[in-house]
């Protein structure tokens, strides 16, 4: 079996991605938030074009699958129609933009994300996944996850961080985006085919004194499912939204709207905790600590089928567990304490590292797992 192929490249709308069970359409929410009519449109465009399932990325994107070819004109009419579509195909591509998700509507975080919106057409020529978060809340909360220039609070306002180096420069909200472009215009300059991501660039080159000497505020506390002041927060195992149960829930909830985040949650904006079995309701669940991609035969290059593994095994380790289909791990990038990594119809082990590490063990049948300790 030949090695997985990295395709450099995430899907969007306009342009979307073929997989093993049909085109992958990937939608942005500005602000991480749709409203109610978005959110209950998505639902029926989920079960109208795609497999019912609407998937939540580690990037806080949503995403239909199983959309035939032959529909999809039809689905970026339907998209545009609920203001889900950029008009542009390069303004989809460049918005790339993570928020955190306990904003109040018109606070700095949303200001600054919208001025940044409104200015990516001023960005120069960037690598396809590079990205940006605007983590401007009480404590950083996106600190762990995949973003190359970062907005964060500190005690004394806001600093500007490129990913890669231990502090920031001092910005007011006022110069912030500026400063943000002219970073975006400095990594613009220096990136190769090798070096395509921001950290990779800081590590290999110094970054101008300008750049650096402000430290970043407290990393706070990850959400869990449960309650909050802005409304309930709701796990989805493995990021799969069921579109008909998602539709309920709206309703059930009373929410005004649904916040996405990087981390397999939804907010339901102004919604009550309700009785939702086709969600995580319990931060304890091991599913909020499992993760795994669609897997075989749903993606092409995926060796093994990967969730019903996932499922069977999450109450058996003992920390965080990953069940790729390849080698790829596109489903976690970063370490886990388990990583099963599907090869031929069987999974290689490896312990406390990525799905392309090396394993600790190879050629391993599900029924193996089933008996194994894989504490």
């Amino acid at each position: 079996m030949s090695a997985p192929v990295v395709q450099g490249w995430c899907p969007g709308a306009h342009r979307p991605m073929m997989s093993g069970d049909g085109l992958v359409v990937r939608v942005r929410p500005r602000l991480a938030r749709l409203n109610t009519e978005q959110v209950l449109g998505l639902c029926k465009l989920a079960e109208r074009f795609g497999n019912g399932t609407i998937d939540l990325t580690n990037r806080a994107n949503l995403q239909l699958r199983g959309v035939k070819e032959k529909d999809h004109l039809e689905l970026l009419a339907e998209l545009a129609a609920l203001n889900l579509l950029d008009s542009e195909p390069s303004i989809e591509v460049r918005r790339n933009i993570l928020v955190t998700p306990l904003y109040q509507l018109s606070d700095r975080t949303t200001r600054l994300t919208q001025e940044l919106i409104d200015r990516l057409k001023e960005l120069p020529t960037l690598p396809a996944k590079f990205g940006f978060a605007i983590d401007t809340g009480p404590n950083r909360l996106l600190s762990a996850d995949s973003a190359d220039i970062r907005i964060e609070a500190d005690p004394e306002g806001l600093i500007l961080r490129a990913d890669g180096a231990k502090t920031g420069c001092a910005v007011t909200e006022t110069n912030a985006i500026d400063r943000l472009i002219a970073l975006a215009e400095w990594f613009s300059e220096r990136f190769t085919p090798e070096t395509r991501r921001m950290a990779r660039v800081v590590a290999s080159q110094d970054l101008p004194a300008k750049w650096q000497g402000r430290a970043p505020g407290d990393i706070g506390s990850r959400l869990q499912p449960g309650s909050s002041d802005l409304g309930a927060l709701y796990g989805a195992a493995f990021g799969q939204l069921p579109a008909r149960q998602l539709s309920d829930l709206m309703a059930d909830s009373g929410a005004s709207a649904l916040r996405v985040t990087p981390w397999r949650l939804i907010l339901l904006e102004g919604g009550a905790a309700v009785h939702a079995p086709d969600f995580v309701t319990d931060g304890t669940d091991p599913l909020m600590t499992t993760d795994a991609c669609p897997g075989a035969p749903f993606c092409p290059q995926a060796q093994v089928e990967t969730r019903k593994v996932a499922r069977t095994l999450a109450a058996q380790v003992t920390g965080s567990l990953h069940v790729s289909g390849c080698a790829k791990g596109c489903a976690r990038m970063g370490p886990e304490n388990v990583t099963l990594v599907g090869k031929d119809g069987r999974f290689d082990l490896v312990k406390n590292g990525c799905a392309g590490d090396e394993p600790s063990q190879r050629g391993l049948t599900p029924e193996t797992l089933m008996t194994m300790d894989l504490t």
